[in-house]
């Protein structure tokens, strides 16, 4: 028997795993073996051989700080020893409070109640939710959504609903609600064509704030955003501000958001919350939408849950992934990797290979410059994501889209490990 009471057996672990799991955004026909990741430590994962990897994508953007940070470990074992888990109906703990005020303290000032969940795409569904009952309360027909092209929210209806249409949504097109996209807000012909739009029936415009993640790590400026969310404000248009991917430092500030002048009404949280332990989604709103769901009648009250929403130990891992990035140290590393991102995109800026090249804080994205359209499925994928791995290095292409976004403990020489190897895959592939 092992540590985990399976019996011994001549099948390896990845061998065992074929034969009952089934894995996320895998074909599993022909998909490679998956590989037996033991331990993590710091910027490091390690397979049952021994090797190492650089987790150069921070295990699908949600770490922060490194894998089995002691700090978060020793906050989430003191509060398993007190509590695990109660309803959050009805009740309350400390760790749920205490970070909702922590989180408040450091979002825009304009957000007053937290909603918590438990992943990316159930805090965008909460927040749809809230939108929409917000003026079904009032008794207004606002049921109309804007949305970005290439945008990506996430995988329940919901949140496909409002995400551009494409391969991983057709199964289910014909049965998601109709939502207007218009392109990211570039030049003055976008933000004429979103005016447009903006008839009686749109009840909120939702957008990634400055980078689309899985669309493509398109990156925009922050002016045009900004008047669209004035455009908003003025016609009494709610706006949700998709930080699942972006928040907790990856732009460079704690929240894309900050880096605007104008500030959403809903703000949608999860991946790095709890500094990649455990699985947490909050949605954050302004006190005027949260009133609009107080009345003598039950039918305004906001009707959603989950069985783990405010799960005692993601709140506890939650606060201390907060208290981390808030220390100097943190700021710090993030400003050297944002340092170290740009400097190297001025190294392969010329290359005949680099296209697109885009930059803001944690995150260096380009386009392997193929002479075809960028695409999800390019073949070039898997040759790039072999040879990195090879290499000690995990990075996940979008396609021929390759982008950087790792922890913030990652060292400089781990980095310049990863540009020197991006540099010699441009020069041999």
């Amino acid at each position: 028997m092992n540590e985990y009471g399976h019996k011994d057996s001549l099948l390896t672990l990845s061998e065992r795993d074929q034969k009952v799991v089934w894995h996320p955004f895998t074909q599993m026909l022909n998909a490679d073996s998956p590989i037996p990741i033991i331990s993590g430590e710091g910027a490091y994962l390690t397979d049952d051989t021994g090797k190492q990897y650089i987790d150069a994508v921070s295990s699908w953007w949600v770490n922060l700080h490194g894998h089995s940070h002691p700090y978060i470990i020793k906050k989430m074992m003191s509060q398993l020893l007190k509590l695990e888990h109660v309803i959050f109906a009805g009740f309350t703990h400390e760790p749920a409070v205490l970070y909702a005020e922590m989180l408040l303290s450091v979002l825009p000032p304009n957000q007053a109640r937290v909603f918590y969940s438990d992943n990316g795409s159930t805090a965008v569904e909460v927040a749809l939710k809230m939108a929409l009952q917000y003026w079904y309360n009032q008794g207004k027909a606002k049921t109309k959504i804007i949305a970005l092209n290439h945008s990506y929210h996430g995988d329940t209806f919901g949140s496909m609903s409002v995400s551009a249409r494409s391969t991983f949504t057709a199964p289910y097109n014909e049965l998601l609600f109709q939502v207007e996209f218009i392109d990211i807000p570039v030049t003055r012909e976008e933000q004429v064509i979103f005016e447009a739009q903006l008839d009686d029936s749109v009840a909120a415009f939702i957008f990634e704030p400055l980078i689309q993640g899985s669309g493509g790590m398109h990156m925009y400026e922050p002016e045009t955003l900004n008047q669209m969310l004035e455009i908003c404000r003025k016609k009494g248009i709610l706006t949700i501000a998709d930080e699942v991917m972006t928040g907790f430092g990856r732009t460079g500030k704690l929240f894309a958001v900050d880096h605007l002048i104008q500030k959403p009404d809903i703000i949608c949280l999860s991946k790095g919350i709890t500094g990649g332990t455990m699985p947490m989604g909050a949605t954050t709103c302004t006190a005027s939408i949260y009133d609009a769901f107080l009345s003598d009648d039950k039918g305004k009250t906001f009707f959603h849950g989950h069985s783990y929403t405010a799960n005692p130990l993601a709140c506890s891992a939650a606060i201390a992934s907060l208290e981390l990035l808030l220390k100097r140290s943190s700021q710090q590393n993030i400003s050297i990797i944002s340092q170290k991102h740009a400097a190297f995109a001025q190294e392969i800026s010329g290359h005949p290979k680099v296209s697109n090249l885009r930059h803001l804080g944690t995150i260096i994205a380009f386009d392997w410059n193929t002479g075809e359209q960028t695409s999800y499925f390019h073949d070039l994928r898997n040759k790039i994501y072999h040879f990195f791995l090879e290499k000690g290095i995990l990075l996940r292409p979008l396609g021929n889209v390759i982008y950087i976004m790792p922890p913030y403990c990652v060292s400089i020489e781990d980095l310049d490990y990863i540009y020197e190897k991006i540099q010699e895959a441009l020069n041999t592939i």
